[in-house]
């Protein structure tokens, strides 16, 4: 009897991680708790900040709230924007220290609303839904653009009627698409 009781402490001592198996009660060790260990970032790793990103729900009052940053820093850098709007010249119109004002603040300009980000695999699909919406609304001379993902309206007459209707309906179908997906 006393050699199945062994063997049967064994087999448990097996199965469960039991250490001791002696006489008398035998007091289990419990069985060791698996944990997830986060890794952490290292000490000398800056923390970065992830760009503004608009939102296709978002108002002309969001737009400017998130272009604030963007011109503390453009303006720590001493340029300003013309007539203290939120425009300044881009790409090779610019003058050589206000493109090297907005290389040093890019991290600051938002970022395009997911739904139209290059980056977004999705973001073709999204423009060419929010075609077939404007469409479905009237506008005849709508188009996705070569690139994918932006839209020209007018065709190649520019039709004011078409024009009209996509101003007055893209903000409308870009919500409904966004809301369908």
């Amino acid at each position: 009897m006393v050699k199945s009781v062994r063997l049967g402490c064994v087999a448990v001592a097996a199965v469960f991680g039991i250490g001791a198996c002696s006489g008398g009660d035998p007091e289990p060790t419990p069985p060791p708790v698996a944990s997830i260990v986060q890794p952490s970032a290292p000490a000398s790793a800056p923390a970065v900040a992830e760009r503004p990103r608009l939102r296709i729900d978002g108002t002309e009052a969001d737009y400017q709230l998130l272009l604030k940053p963007y011109q503390k820093c453009m303006k720590a850098q001493g340029v300003t924007s013309e007539k203290g709007t939120s425009s300044w010249a881009t790409g090779d119109d610019a003058p050589k220290e206000q493109r090297e004002a907005q290389k040093a603040c890019e991290q600051f300009w938002p970022l395009p609303a997911w739904e139209r980000d290059p980056a977004n695999p999705e973001a073709k699909d999204f423009a060419r839904d929010v075609v077939k919406c404007l469409k479905g609304k009237g506008v005849k001379y709508v188009d996705v653009e070569p690139d994918g993902i932006g839209i020209t309206s007018g065709g190649s007459n520019n039709d004011s009627r078409s024009i009209s209707l996509t101003g007055e309906f893209l903000d409308d179908c870009e919500r409904e698409v966004a809301a369908g997906k």
